[in-house]
């Protein structure tokens, strides 16, 4: 499990970004996937996620995840949810102790919001498409409703691919700098005329920005280009195609 260095340091604060270590499932899913949405055995997924919850102290049935489709829609949670009603959204927020906010990924930015001070945190699952959208904002928005000051909110994004890894098209590039010309600052001349590197990290980053949150952390890792460590839906797809793993990040405060 890893942490964000200089995240809302309390020791009412339980987070953690989980590598693919740690677990039991075999094969592309080897070992510790969180996903309910590969095609893994669900009891061994389940088995993941108890594993990943007693690593930060708090029993399976605290971990909250949705069915995450690259919107821009959060809401607040007040309870923890069973499988079949997961709700489509991809950020969530709450201020119930106990209740752990998981986000699933295997190239996409997890981050993790904590308000210490009015007992509010959030987790969003921000792709490309998400965090243009605007998965970030409603995030924070969301936070605001049960009591959150945006500029109390602490936020830390945590592993996912990293420009080296992450080829785009020109007009992928072109729907991000036609509105807003200042993203060309995220792309960068790739290998093959016509092709660029994405910087989604250094993107979800200028986001929270301007959202008007000033103390964020950001966690140096390649999720498509470290193997060893973590699940990459972009190189199951270079390497041919397949099923792929998840990797969990969560958040939550102490009952």
């Amino acid at each position: 499990m890893l942490k964000a260095s200089g995240f809302a340091e309390d020791p009412r604060l339980k987070h953690g970004f989980f590598t693919r270590l740690g677990g039991v499932s075999q094969g592309p899913y080897a070992s510790m996937n969180c996903g309910f949405g590969s095609s893994d055995a669900p009891d061994r997924v389940n088995e993941n996620r108890a594993r990943a919850m007693a690593q930060v102290g708090l029993p399976a049935r605290a971990l909250v995840t949705a069915r995450q489709v690259h919107s821009a829609r959060a809401c607040a949670v007040d309870r923890p949810w069973n499988t079949q009603e997961r709700p489509e959204l991809d950020g969530m927020a709450t201020r119930s102790p106990g209740l752990a906010l998981g986000v699933l990924t295997a190239d996409c930015a997890p981050v993790l919001f904590a308000d210490i001070k009015a007992g509010v945190i959030g987790a969003a699952h921000a792709g490309w498409r998400g965090a243009k959208g605007g998965i970030l904002e409603a995030t924070i928005a969301a936070m605001e409703t049960l009591g959150a000051r945006r500029e109390q909110i602490e936020a830390a994004v945590g592993p996912c691919i990293r420009r080296d890894s992450y080829e785009v098209t020109e007009a992928f590039r072109h729907g991000f700098v036609r509105d807003h010309p200042c993203c060309a600052r995220f792309f960068s001349a790739g290998a093959q005329s016509g092709r660029f590197q994405f910087d989604l990290a250094g993107y979800v980053t200028q986001r929270l920005g301007e959202a008007g949150l000033t103390a964020l952390s950001v966690l140096a890792h390649d999720t498509c280009a470290e193997d060893d460590l973590f699940f990459s839906y972009r190189r199951v797809t270079l390497n041919g195609g397949g099923d792929y793993g998840r990797q969990l990040s969560t958040i939550a405060l102490s009952p």
